[in-house]
């Protein structure tokens, strides 16, 4: 057999379940920073630092908007890095300390008046963003060297969906009960932590298999090829509007959760139940998604579950101020999300095969830095109107009660805005086809 389809076949084999659980573990300690800032940091800097609603809000799209950017950038560094430990490997052991300690900076605003402590908000966010962005686009670009092989991109994707959403329940149930007791900056220090053990792991138990670029040899893609290239990737530009959709309806539901437990229930603890009421029903879905994805195909499966998402939300709105009514709807939503979260990233990385099939340049970590520009635009779209419409309505966050238009935003917000996101979101999977063309591309790439 020659060397390149000796390549192929390293490139196609499937990896070791204890390797797919390791990779799944950096998707935990990530994923954990990711939960507590769209959960709670809006609230932090309005409830907790007395940050104005509006202000808030544009600083979470300037700084997403920002993130998106750097993750285009950070692609064509992976996409370039050659050391001894790979391309997308060494940035894990590089960057998690640094993103340990950015993510304490976040949570601890100091009383420097409105201004000042506004522009400590804008310095630590951007700083954070800068070194979260050097861990995250790696590490998801890794997923796309460990191996080409199809079902064990999914299969990784389903045992890090646990971790993740275990990591996410985690923090939404115990974050607003131990910062009252500890205070946020304690809080924040322990996920930083966790967040660097994390990656350490994934870094020592994570392989490369697959040549992570195909053009300009081992100097790798050059970033205006890759990007040119991204242009002519249809499906690339469909999941990636995708991830826009559903990373801004995420952000709403966890980030106007709080809202709605301190003021529409009058207990900020019970977003806690709100929390495990989101996440339970997806850890426990995800232990039939295997079996159901290898009969029905990610896109099915993800059409299936926003429906059922769009079910939760018209549950909820049945009778917004009850409690047990919203807990309902919300174990609904959980289950139609899941999903998405789950097959996100296998979507993405079946574009690079797509990408190099259409146009011979293979460049996994710009794809994935695209990629990730949408989940962060559409994170910042989510956060962003969480500010700007609770500033709109004269929502005080500092203040002892709020008008009711303030109080009815929150509903809209809850409800209403992530109902409509989720129509969209359907219609976009529905122009997705590349499930079905995937063997034949994978046909033609070996040939």
């Amino acid at each position: 057999m020659s060397e390149e389809g000796v390549k192929n076949d390293q490139a196609l084999k499937q990896p070791p379940k204890k390797e797919m659980w390791a990779w799944g573990v950096g998707s935990f300690g990530t994923f954990t920073i990711w939960t507590l800032i769209g959960s709670f940091l809006t609230y932090y800097y309005t409830d907790v630092a007395g940050l104005a609603a509006g202000a808030v809000g544009t600083l979470m799209l300037v700084a997403r908007l920002m993130d998106g950017v750097t993750d285009l950038g950070m692609g064509s560094f992976v996409d370039k890095t050659r050391s001894k430990h790979g391309s997308a490997r060494p940035w894990l052991l590089w960057m998690g300390v640094p993103l340990g300690v950015a993510t304490v900076l976040l949570f601890s605003v100091p009383d420097l008046g409105d201004t000042g402590k506004l522009v400590y908000a804008y310095v630590t966010y951007i700083l954070f963003i800068l070194v979260y962005t050097s861990v995250t686009i790696p590490h998801k670009t890794l997923m796309g060297v460990m191996t080409q092989d199809q079902h064990s991109r999914s299969l990784t994707n389903i045992y890090a969906q646990i971790l993740i959403l275990s990591g996410t329940l985690l923090t939404m149930v115990i974050s607003e009960p131990l910062a009252q007791i500890v205070g946020w900056t304690a809080v924040a220090s322990i996920y930083g932590v966790i967040v660097v053990i994390a990656l350490l792991i994934t870094f020592k138990n994570v392989k490369e298999r697959t040549e992570l670029s195909t053009l300009s040899g081992e100097d790798g893609v050059a970033a205006k090829e890759g990007f040119k290239a991204l242009l002519k990737n249809k499906y690339w530009i469909i999941v990636t509007l995708f991830c826009v959709v559903s990373y801004a309806i995420m952000a709403l539901i966890q980030g106007a959760g709080i809202y709605y437990a301190r003021w529409i229930i009058g207990d900020s603890t019970v977003f806690s139940l709100i929390g495990a009421a989101l996440i339970l029903p997806m850890v426990l879905g995800l232990l039939f998604l295997g079996p159901l994805v290898k009969k029905y195909g990610k896109k099915n499966i993800i059409i299936v579950g926003s429906s059922i998402l769009i079910i939760g939300q018209l549950v909820r709105m049945i009778e917004p101020e009850n409690l047990t009514i919203f807990l309902i709807g919300t174990a609904i939503v959980g289950i139609g999300y899941m999903p998405t979260i789950a097959f996100v990233f296998a979507l993405t990385n079946e574009t690079i095969e797509y990408g190099q099939y259409k146009t011979g340049i293979r460049s996994p970590g710009i794809i994935n830095s695209g990629t990730s520009f949408g989940m962060k635009v559409g994170t910042g779209i989510g956060m962003a109107l969480i500010g700007w419409l609770l500033g709109m309505s004269g929502y005080i966050g500092t203040a002892d009660t709020q008008p009711q238009i303030a109080l009815n935003m929150i509903l809209a917000l809850n409800i209403y805005i992530p109902l409509l996101l989720a129509i969209v979101q359907i219609v976009l999977m529905l122009f997705y086809r590349l499930d079905r063309e995937y063997p034949k591309v994978i046909e033609e790439l070996k040939k």
